[in-house]
Order: C-alpha cells, then structure tokens, then sequence
C-alpha cells in the first residue's frame, strides 16, 4: 500500500471529511484497525483565496508545487490536491515532482462514463463553472458539463465560500442547490458534478432526480485503489 499525499486546507472542512473518507475506505477494504498512511500538507486558506480573488493561479501554483515537493520528499509516493478548483494548476504542480497525481477530474469523469452518461452538469466555485479547465478536461472523456445561469452561479459560489468553508449549513442554501440542479436536469443533464469538496456536506442524493458525482468521495477512491496498484 503506498503512502498518499494530500494537499489540503482548501477548505478544512473538505480536508477533514479526506482524511476520514481515506481511512473509512482502508478500514473497509483491509479490515480490522488499518488506516490510511497518509502525509497532509494544510494550508492557511486565507492567503489562497486573495490570490484566487486576483487571478494569480501562478503564484498558486508554485505554493502547490512547493507544498506537493516537501510531501515527495516527506515519502508520499502518490498527491491528492484536496480542492477541485486549486485543479487549475494541477499540471504545474506535476511537472515540479516524480509522483503521480490523482487527478480529480479524470476520476470523476471515469466514473461518468462508465456509467454511460455523456452530458452532465456542473456545480462548483465560480472559477470551476467559469473558467473551463474542469469542461476542457471531461472532453477529452466525450463529456459535456453544463453549468447553470449567471445569477445561479453568483449564489452558488457565494454559499461555499460564505457558508461551507466555514462549517454552515442552511435550509435556504439547500433549497437553492435543489433549484440549480432541477434547472440543469430540465435542460438535458443526465448527472450532477458536485465540482467543489464542499458540495458533499450540503447536497445529497435525495436532492437530485439524476445520478450525483460526488467529487471528493470519487477522488478518495480513486486514491485507494492507485495506492494498491503495483
């Protein structure tokens, strides 16, 4: 079994929910007390999230480079990064390190296909549904992810960092993601992407009439099963 490496704090609340769903999966799989051997870097997420708020995703991407190349060293032999939007430098942080990267996107989209989906839709971060990176990813799966209108988007993101990375859950916001997924299914979309780590804590699949895709328990997954390859 090798050794994960998880880039976390991106929110802590996402981060926490990694580090129990790793070693639930490794409890299930190998019995008795095991768990998962795992290295975290947590970040303070605060300075990320200004940088994210200025478009610096360089400078993003060499604190992700230098955190995924301290865990190398640390002897993880396989990187989570534990945010689905910090997914945007996901290549420049490979390129600093041997290790492989679990990326979340080809997990997820594995997953889609091989439930046989072809268009689904996407909640996220604004940077997730705006900025392309996560639909130019499933594409090349021969997924198309829809994402919903401007005004669902300005609230969708708003919910997460206001009120997920900070550990609240409201009945108004939950209604709201109802709204959003019933909308994007009306349009055609045969599955949800819960494209942000924090969608989990408030989204379940009694919200949905379709499949959901619950990224972060996807990725975790994932991870275990690359942790036992070879």
């Amino acid at each position: 079994m090798k050794t994960i490496g998880l880039i976390g704090g991106m929110s802590w609340e996402s981060s926490a929910h990694y580090y129990a769903t790793l070693n639930r999966l490794i409890q299930k799989k190998l019995g008795g007390v095991h768990s998962a051997p795992l290295l975290i870097h947590s970040f303070d997420f605060a300075p990320l999230e200004e940088l994210q708020r200025k478009g610096d995703w360089h400078g993003i991407g060499e604190r992700l480079a230098a955190a995924a190349m301290g865990l190398e060293r640390s002897g993880a032999q396989l990187l989570l990064i534990g945010a689905n939007t910090m997914h945007i430098v996901a290549d420049d942080v490979a390129r600093s390190i041997r290790i492989p990267i679990v990326h979340i996107v080809d997990a997820t989209a594995e997953r889609i296909r091989a439930g046989g989906l072809r268009r689904v839709g996407l909640l996220g971060t604004a940077y997730t549904m705006e900025l392309g990176f996560f639909q130019e990813r499933l594409s090349r799966y021969g997924i198309t992810a829809s994402v919903p209108d401007d005004v669902a988007r300005a609230e969708c993101h708003r919910i997460i960092f206001e009120e997920l990375v900070r550990g609240v859950i409201r009945p108004e916001s939950k209604i709201a993601y109802r709204r959003m997924i019933a909308d994007l299914v009306a349009s055609g979309c045969e599955g949800i992407i819960l494209g942000c780590t924090e969608l989990m804590l408030i989204i379940e699949s009694s919200d949905s009439e379709v499949a959901l895709f619950d990224t972060m328990t996807i990725h975790c997954e994932t991870a275990i099963d690359w942790a036992f390859r070879g």
